[in-house]
């Protein structure tokens, strides 16, 4: 193993500091470049599934995120206007027995903030906020790097390799790779959060709800470390109405929801607290060129109907670390990457895909779906996604934090 390469990371977010962690670990220094003057996740909510939780365990951060998680019974999920779910998917305990981990949730911040905690701990872990620009050129003795940071001073340095995690705005992917934009999906999330207080009685408060109607769907579940509902509502929407000189500042949903009391009850709840995420995906066909290459959503962001956009680019970074630090060049360890992620990805992206379909379903095609929904039980998402949850992406001892006095000055 080729300890001491030195790695950057474009983007302080959940995949660029988990493969920092992940990087660290194996003796590599790394370097890790934020446009932002701190760490800052958009968004609320977030659902750790076992295959991502199985990584952060192994990288010391099991009892981080167990303080500040929750793990959902169940998944009640509603038709249009139904009084009782149609299915109830067990969670809980069923996932810890099956998969070893749980199935958990939690404000995207505070993962954000447990990752960059431990990153703080490793002496060979560089963290540069406000980063103005970089660049990246590859020659036949490695990567040369060149970075402009706030303060007008710039810097030069010659690395192993630049891994783009900086999202589906990658400018590692369309400025240095030349690669595609992202592409507007067409959906809008509107995102709140709201006390837990004042949901008593709308929601249950011990596991995940998913209301589903005509055109539109919700998901909604307790963070009781904050004390709060997080509310996630997708809805279609026509680009150019964000585009406006007046954006809409409360969701926009179709006339079926005049008919929904729970849809009506959370909105005015929330009223003057949404905020609304375009949601763009990318495929990119190209994720890497000589000692540059990409990770998660800078790679391949995915609809969020499968809550698994974090957790694959968590699964990355556990995959790409060791082979950035035994493949002879940065060129053949981000190939063998893309040979064994892309599959898997494009697997992921596919259920997504459907789910966004299913989910939006309009009568008399709803009819069919819950009675499929109702048919495959309690258990019938376990057996479907057992590839998925089952996955370890890094089958290999845990390793301990080291201790903050190692910490070099």
């Amino acid at each position: 193993m080729a300890a001491g390469r030195t790695i950057y990371i474009a983007g302080a977010g959940i995949a660029g500091m988990t493969l920092a962690l992940a990087l660290a670990k194996f003796g590599a220094t790394v370097v890790v470049l934020e446009r932002n003057p701190k760490v800052q996740e958009v968004g609320a909510g977030l659902q750790i599934s076992p295959n991502a939780r199985r990584v952060l365990n192994q990288l010391g951060l099991d009892k981080a995120i167990s303080t500040r998680s929750f793990e959902p019974q169940a998944i009640d999920v509603y038709p249009y206007r139904a009084k009782r779910p149609v299915v109830s998917l067990e969670l809980g305990g069923v996932m810890r027995r099956r998969y070893g981990v749980p199935y958990a949730v939690m404000h995207r911040a505070d993962l954000a903030d447990a990752l960059y905690r431990a990153c703080k701990r490793f002496a060979n872990i560089d963290l540069l906020f406000n980063v103005r620009s970089f660049d990246a050129v590859n020659h036949a003795r490695g990567t040369s790097l060149v970075l402009d940071e706030a303060a007008g001073t710039s810097r030069s340095a010659r690395v192993f390799a630049l891994v783009g995690a900086d999202g589906v705005r990658s400018e590692t992917r369309t400025r240095v790779l030349n690669g595609p934009a992202a592409s507007y999906s067409g959906f809008v999330a509107w995102r709140t959060t709201v006390s837990m207080d004042l949901m008593k009685g709308v929601l249950a408060s011990d596991r995940t709800t998913m209301l589903l109607a005509p055109g539109y769907h919700a998901v909604c579940y307790p963070l009781p470390s904050r004390k709060q509902f997080n509310i996630a509502l997708f809805v279609k929407q026509k680009a150019d109405a964000l585009a406006s000189d007046n954006p809409p500042r409360e969701p926009v949903l179709p006339w079926a929801a005049a008919a929904s009391p729970v849809f009506e009850k959370i909105i005015s709840l929330a009223k003057g607290g949404w905020g609304y995420w375009i949601v763009d995906t990318v495929d990119a066909p190209v994720w890497s060129d000589g000692g540059v290459g990409l990770i998660g959503d800078a790679a391949h962001a995915m609809l969020p109907f499968q809550a698994q956009g974090a957790a694959m680019g968590i699964e990355d970074a556990a995959i790409l670390a060791p082979l950035l630090m035994t493949e002879p060049d940065a060129a053949s360890a981000f190939r063998r990457f893309e040979a064994m992620r892309r599959p898997r990805v494009d697997r992921v992206r596919k259920i997504s895909d459907f789910n966004g379909f299913a989910y939006h379903m309009e009568w008399p095609f709803t009819l069919g779906r819950n009675a499929v929904l109702k048919m495959q039980g309690p258990h019938g998402h376990l057996k479907r996604l057992d590839w998925l949850y089952g996955f370890d992406a890094a089958p290999e001892p845990a390793v301990p934090l080291p201790d903050r006095s190692a910490r070099q000055t």
